[in-house]
């Protein structure tokens, strides 16, 4: 529909020490320390990541609910550098 405006997060990578989302063109991390509800989850639990409002993740399958603001902190950190978010 002309007009539209569709919010995305895109899930770009998932690692041992966290999951990588984009999310309006900057990449952000959500270390497993912090956010440990993804840490058990399957692939396709986790890919499956709706952006219901331009400030809410929600992932249905998981039934949890984020703000974009909880990740902020998270967001400057490269890909490079995710061995360091590890705390365990």
């Amino acid at each position: 529909m002309p007009g539209t405006t569709t919010l995305a997060a895109e899930v770009t990578n998932v690692s041992s020490h966290c999951i990588w989302l984009l999310v309006d063109d900057e990449e952000l991390a959500l270390p497993y320390s912090e956010f440990p509800w993804f840490k058990a989850a399957t692939i396709q639990q986790i890919i499956n990541v709706l952006r219901p409002s331009a400030k809410h993740l929600y992932w249905p399958d998981l039934d949890i609910d984020l703000s974009v603001e909880s990740s902020v902190p998270w967001s400057g950190v490269t890909q490079e550098e995710q061995p360091r978010l590890s705390r365990g």
